[in-house]
């Protein structure tokens, strides 16, 4: 077949080949995607982003990231199981912890982006300058973020540990199938 100079396309028949004919079929890939955080102790802002990543992602992990130099509230083991309760009915949602970088997580799992949510513009420059960072040691990694839905903004887990330490009523705060193992971590601590 040639083309003439015009740009325009002979086909012997005056018809183009089926499409089927032009396109190889091609394998997808698995879109992977990676949510750190500490989780100390997960909270509905938590929740949301968890339960909106995993309807855009093939698979997403929910890494619990360990900083050994700082002592959690919750123990990473007691983080994954609440984090593994509340997930139970999202079957592609898997949970797990890491205690080093980011990146090395990410390459490791063959993630392809990493996943944060953002309450707030202070949370912006911070999750920004982490993003550029970790984007120049792992090039190829994109970082997406999840705007907190305005009823969930002013949560924190550090909010959540404060006013659960008081015996403050944490319901609006974190999702109802933790509430009481939270709670109860709480009042064990305080005996």
């Amino acid at each position: 077949m040639k083309l003439p100079i015009s740009g325009r396309v002979s086909w012997p028949d005056g018809r183009p080949p089926a499409a089927s004919s032009c396109t190889t079929p091609r394998r997808e890939m698995e879109r992977i995607c990676v949510y750190p955080g500490s989780f100390d102790p997960v909270t509905l802002g938590h929740e949301d982003v968890i339960r909106r990543a995993a309807k855009l992602f093939d698979r997403l992990i929910v890494a619990v990231m360990h900083n050994p130099q700082k002592t959690g509230c919750f123990p990473v083991q007691e983080r994954m199981a609440l984090l593994e309760k509340l997930t139970r009915d999202l079957p592609n949602v898997t949970i797990d912890c890491w205690d080093g970088l980011l990146v090395d997580y990410v390459r490791t799992h063959q993630a392809s982006v990493v996943v944060r949510g953002l309450r707030a513009v202070s949370d912006f420059e911070s999750e920004l300058t982490m993003a550029q960072i970790n984007s120049h040691l792992l090039p190829g990694m994109e970082t997406i973020f999840l705007m907190t839905r305005p009823e969930h903004s002013c949560i924190s887990s550090s909010a959540v540990r404060e006013a659960a330490a008081f015996g403050a009523d944490i319901r609006d705060f974190v999702p109802a199938c933790i509430v009481e193992d939270v709670t109860t971590h709480f009042h064990r601590a305080q005996k």
